[in-house]
């Protein structure tokens, strides 16, 4: 296994890029003030599910398949682009609902989970980043390599849990006086619109 200080290193950097803004943080943001904290931690589970699978491709190797892929990644980012628009869309449209303590339904609490998964697999710089970023930490002298990846993929899952987690319960404590009003929450679904259409701009632009 990787030593202390391997891992330490590696925590350090992660949690650096926790609070980098990208699709993911951005999107536990905004669902934690617009739908409360329940909502922001469904959402952190549906990342960490798709870190996992990130996690599983680097071990087989397919993400490095895909990453050589200049059209396999550009239909990456088409895709991404698309999904973060339609997020825009939805957010543009979303009704207004003034609940103190809104709660998010099992139903409510299911699509939201599938679209966190949706969201992180379909982010191509994530990918890049378990490509190039990750086996810079792997030691061949320190065993297996494929539970070396799989014990960084859990390291990340744990930074996700702990920063996300603190983004979730800031942003809830901030939203639940804005939920209360008409007015403020029309802004905040406007400015949830705007954010994933300006990051669907950008993942587009770049494809």
């Amino acid at each position: 296994m990787p030593s202390i200080e391997t891992t330490t290193s590696f925590m350090l950097v992660i949690f650096l890029l926790g609070f980098t803004p990208g699709p993911d943080n951005t999107f536990v943001l905004m669902q934690s003030i617009s739908r409360g904290r329940r909502a922001g931690f469904i959402a952190i589970a549906g990342f960490c599910v798709g870190i996992c699978v990130h996690t599983a491709a680097v071990a087989l190797g397919l993400a490095a398949l895909v990453a050589a892929s200049a059209v396999a990644l550009t239909v990456l980012k088409i895709a991404g682009a698309v999904y973060l628009g339609y997020l825009a869309w939805q957010a543009f449209h979303a009704p207004v609902q003034v609940l103190p303590n809104q709660q998010v339904g099992a139903g409510d609490g299911l699509r939201l989970f599938m679209r966190a998964i949706v969201m992180n697999l379909s982010n191509p710089k994530l990918l890049l980043f378990f490509v190039a970023f990750l086996p810079q930490f792997v030691d061949s002298g320190a065993g297996p390599v494929e539970l070396q990846v799989a014990w960084f993929g859990l390291c990340f899952v744990m930074n996700t849990v702990l920063v996300f987690g603190t983004i979730v319960l800031c942003a809830s404590w901030i939203g639940r006086g804005l939920r209360q009003s008409p007015r403020a929450q029309r802004y905040l679904n406007r400015a949830c619109g705007v954010v994933f259409a300006a990051l669907g701009g950008r993942l587009l632009a770049s494809a």
